[in-house]
């Protein structure tokens, strides 16, 4: 897919590549250049393992939203495919 870059170096990433990454609305992605080509991948989330209650549970460094059975079941039909 084309997309176009503006004069001071902006590109509009396109709905559906939002849509499939989980990108919702304002967000930061790592970019770098490779055998001629631009990458850019989601950065991972910073986050720690606690004991809560004597379970490990992951706890993020960052507000995220509630992780729902709908995304769940999105993310397992995108590694499925």
């Amino acid at each position: 897919m084309r997309v176009a870059i503006d004069n001071v170096g902006r590109m509009v990433i396109p709905k559906a590549f939002r849509e499939e990454l989980g990108i919702t609305g304002a967000a930061e992605v790592e970019m770098r250049a490779a055998d001629g080509h631009i990458e850019m991948t989601i950065p991972d989330v910073s986050a720690r393992v606690e004991q809560r209650d004597g379970l490990p549970v992951i706890v993020t460094d960052e507000t995220m939203a509630p992780l729902t059975i709908d995304a769940t079941r999105a993310a397992i039909d995108r590694v499925r495919r």
